[in-house]
């Protein structure tokens, strides 16, 4: 795949590629803590954001996962400052996957500020994407 859509490398089309760093985090257990939901002292869900968020559990080598990247890329732009988007490697974090009964990637928790949060499985389109965030986030998609 090439940086530049017309594939000749055009300086601009470089540089804007290195400046758009990916908007995901990856999450280890003990950002995962801190950020999301620390399960080794709360027995009841408590959302610890301060924005409401999603997070990827995926693996390197799964194909539907590398579908959806790009997919959470381009809303972690539309919803930059309204949604948080993380990312949690399966193979590296088992026991955060373990925690949440993910058994089959992409699987994707969709944590609202408050309330539940609610899992959905498979690489779901962008519409359905935008769905969940208004109907589970309470976010609406920015103009």
């Amino acid at each position: 795949m090439s940086i530049c859509p017309c594939k000749l490398r055009h300086a601009n089309c470089i540089l804007a590629a290195i400046n758009r760093i990916d908007m995901t985090e990856l999450l280890t257990k003990e950002t995962f803590l801190k950020k999301v939901f620390n399960f080794d002292k709360n027995t009841e869900w408590k959302y610890e954001g301060e924005l409401p968020c999603i997070i990827d559990f995926y693996a390197e080598w799964c194909g539907p996962c590398k579908m959806v990247a790009p997919v959470l890329e381009e809303l972690s732009d539309e919803y930059e400052g309204k949604v948080l988007i993380y990312k949690v490697n399966t193979e590296v974090e088992q026991e955060l996957a373990a925690a949440f009964g993910v058994r089959s990637i992409p699987t994707m928790l969709f944590c609202p500020k408050e309330g539940e949060p609610q899992m959905a499985q498979g690489a779901l389109p962008i519409t359905e994407f935008r769905k969940l965030f208004k109907d589970v986030l309470l976010v609406e998609q920015p103009k």
